[in-house]
């Protein structure tokens, strides 16, 4: 059985492992994450030590950034269980979680950020417009502490895996970038630590994220549809359920994240959509 993961808790400190697994050419999965995992955090954690190997070292992170939330959402909300996520990394095999304060990662007088200003405008930067500002940044300080070969994002999170190539690319950061697959609920529901926060009511009615990706697919299997006919037929799908409300929908080319006014098969869908005041996203190529 796996022990428990090692718990470090300063930049100093992580730095310091960091270097010396550089010196002994020790491969570093790094897993992002704000905590509260789930089953799908635990895929991400696999695939890293798929892409280091036994050798090789998994690296969790358990930070809530509160530079990616606005004023206006649920930062202080956001839900926590140290301990439960302690024994989830454990039992993963994961080797060292860094849990770091937020004295630590912004200190007085911080006052340095990391922006993209291509991928960012549109969706979740359009809703959210301090949003990947404090992604970027975070990511970038992270990349810095844990010093990985390879790091490992969810699809879920699409335009921020995007961004975060981007950054890497741009910046020079001396790592591979793998995007993992989406896992879901039996009703289609993308894993969330916000589900959590749903009503019975409104998690009977969350499935609809998936219905409208479902729908949009069956609509372009055999020929191209201007999106805003299919914008429409979301935002109806999306109205049937009473506690819901639309967001965005969008329809996008995955590379360039350019939106397609004719969608057709291998065009990328995404969408947010409220329940009550819980906002979830998800995706899908169709």
């Amino acid at each position: 059985m796996p022990g428990p993961a090692r718990i470090v808790r300063t930049a100093a400190a992580m730095q310091r492992l960091a270097k010396e697994w550089q010196a002994k050419k020790l491969g570093v999965g790094f897993v992002p994450t704000m905590g509260y995992l789930h089953a799908g955090h635990v895929s991400l954690m696999q695939r890293a030590r798929k892409a280091v190997g036994a050798k090789g070292l998994v690296v969790v992170s358990i930070y809530v950034n509160p530079t990616q939330f606005a004023p206006t959402e649920d930062l202080s909300k956001y839900p926590r269980d140290f301990a439960r996520d302690k024994k989830m990394c454990a039992d993963a095999g994961v080797d060292v979680i860094f849990a770091p304060t937020d004295k630590e990662m912004y200190p007085e007088g911080f006052s340095t950020y990391v922006i993209e200003e291509k991928l960012s405008r549109s969706m979740e930067g359009a809703s959210r417009p301090t949003h990947f500002r404090g992604v970027t940044t975070v990511v970038a300080k992270l990349f810095n502490m844990v010093l990985p070969t390879v790091a490992i994002f969810g699809a879920k999170d699409f335009q921020q895996a995007a961004i975060v190539k981007q950054m890497v690319r741009d910046l020079n950061f001396p790592l591979r970038i793998i995007v993992a697959p989406i896992w879901r609920e039996a009703d289609g529901l993308a894993m969330s630590s916000r589900n959590k926060y749903l009503s019975p009511a409104q998690r009977s009615q969350a499935g609809v994220l998936w219905l409208a990706l479902e729908q949009a697919k069956t609509a372009v299997a055999k020929r191209a549809v201007p999106a805003a006919q299919l914008t429409k037929m979301t935002s109806w799908l999306i109205s049937t359920q009473s506690e819901t409300r639309l967001d965005y929908v969008e329809f996008f080319d995955p590379e360039t994240l350019a939106p397609e006014k004719l969608v057709r098969r291998g065009t990328q869908m995404a969408l947010a959509v409220f329940f009550g005041k819980t906002r979830l996203i998800d995706n899908a190529k169709l």
